[in-house]
């Protein structure tokens, strides 16, 4: 097969590292692609928006696979855009269509589809500039934390924790009237905090049938012990261990089997990964969001588990055939830890060169994100640089291959968290 993946990130390097595993690819594109990508396919000058190039690409490649990576174009209905084309007519997509996308293009939209089909999620209320006042009276009235998200894509930083009364005030303002995420938070969903802890669950589902991939837990501020603002994500583990059989059972009946039937209910044809961020409150699934892709950094820790053809299970899912299909995991743990521009969730320098590439160490993989090839160097070239992921028989191990790897590499004010997966590795103890 010919595959095109769609991307530039860590989860696309992950996709092709799997895929490019596979005795059934003959040709493996990514667009744009990134460092990383280079070396085990071909990187392909096409932004992930550019339509009509993604379109004369898939034509001119005969390509019989399209893997798309980021929410952004699925929610801008790249799906619908290349179905309307009879010369795609034979083209086999993982990816759900525009409506599908709304899951996770628009909160206030993934709440009320929620509420209707009795998935287990906070309560909420969402609010525009025009409700400003009430929703200040809302805020009023909940305890503290309390929870505020762009309605809209915000690059996963749209979500904000406000620990008092008159914080939240100031952000809700600042959401609604100064647009601080731009047309994503046109619109704010008010929500109570649920304490507990947070998992990621991953299903790759048909519209009709479903697999249930490894879990993982992912690390979203910037700073240690969960500190600082959101980021696309600091690292990530899997498996979790507190996500035992029992909780995992909960999730497939009150969450998995709800929402598959849901969107059958509501006349969604929905194809492609359905990424569940869940919340774990006293042995109860609750669900955070839904994302309509599979996770990064997350797919940098599931992938490497799956000891099965990936291939093979994303064709069976873009041709509706997941009713018996079945993958086999491996038993270790895999860790990943981000490394990142210094400055990153804000503003940060390009063009660092990459040292230590070479220095290789048995059981990790470095994923590429932020990197691209200029001349014989590699540079970053965005905020989330290197994925670097350790395989070992438990965590503590794991996380020890990931970050003897990670000091093997620098670049001019490189950054990473040095606690990843310690909050786990201290359950453990108890």
């Amino acid at each position: 097969m010919n595959i095109l993946v769609l991307g530039s990130g860590g989860r696309e390097h992950a996709f092709a590292w799997a895929i490019n595993k596979s005795e059934n690819c003959q040709k493996l594109y990514v667009a744009p692609g990134n460092a990383g990508t280079a070396s085990i396919a071909e990187n392909v000058n096409i932004g992930v928006s550019e339509f009509d190039k993604i379109s004369r690409f898939i034509t001119e490649k005969h390509i019989d696979l399209l893997v798309v990576g980021p929410e952004a174009p699925l929610v801008d209905g790249l799906r619908d855009y290349l179905e309307d084309k009879p010369e795609h007519s034979k083209l086999l997509i993982v990816g759900p269509g525009k409506v599908g996308a709304q899951l996770e293009g628009s909160k206030d939209f993934s709440k009320g589809f929620m509420q209707k089909h009795g998935i287990p999620t906070a309560a909420s209320i969402t609010f525009t500039k025009e409700t400003l006042e009430e929703a200040k009276k809302y805020i009023s009235g909940l305890p503290t934390p309390i929870v505020l998200k762009a309605d809209g894509l915000a690059a996963g930083k749209g979500v904000l924790i406000c620990e008092s009364h008159e914080d939240a005030f100031k952000s809700i303002s600042k959401m609604l009237e100064d647009e601080q995420f731009g047309a994503a938070s046109k619109k704010v969903v008010i929500e109570e905090f649920l304490k507990g802890i947070e998992l990621s669950v991953f299903v790759l589902t048909d519209g009709k049938d479903y697999v249930i991939l490894p879990e993982a837990k992912d690390y979203k501020r910037i700073g240690e012990n969960d500190s600082g603002p959101n980021t696309g994500g600091m690292g990530a583990v899997s498996p979790v261990d507190f996500a035992h059989k029992g909780f995992l059972d909960r999730v497939e009946k009150e969450v998995v089997q709800p929402t598959i039937s849901g969107l059958q209910k509501d006349n969604i044809p929905y194809i492609g990964f359905i990424f569940i961020g869940l919340m774990n409150v006293d042995g109860a699934p609750y669900v955070i969001e839904y994302n309509v892709r599979m996770g990064d950094p997350e797919t940098q820790v599931v992938f490497p588990r799956i000891n099965s053809d990936v291939l093979d299970l994303l064709v069976k899912t873009a041709q509706k055939d997941l009713n018996n299909a079945h993958y086999d995991t491996i038993s270790e743990t895999a860790t990943t830890v981000v490394m990142v521009s210094g400055g990153y969730p804000g503003s940060y320098d390009k063009g660092q060169r990459i040292y230590g590439l070479e220095n290789n160490e048995p059981d990790t993989v470095v994923f590429h994100a932020g990197t691209k090839k200029v001349e014989s160097d590699v540079v970053t070239s965005g905020g989330r640089v290197l994925n670097i992921t350790g395989i070992a028989p438990d965590l503590a191990s794991a996380l020890g291959k990931s970050y003897k790897r990670v000091n093997l590499l620098c670049w001019e004010d490189v950054y990473f968290r040095r606690d990843i997966g310690q909050d786990l590795l201290a359950l453990s103890r108890k």
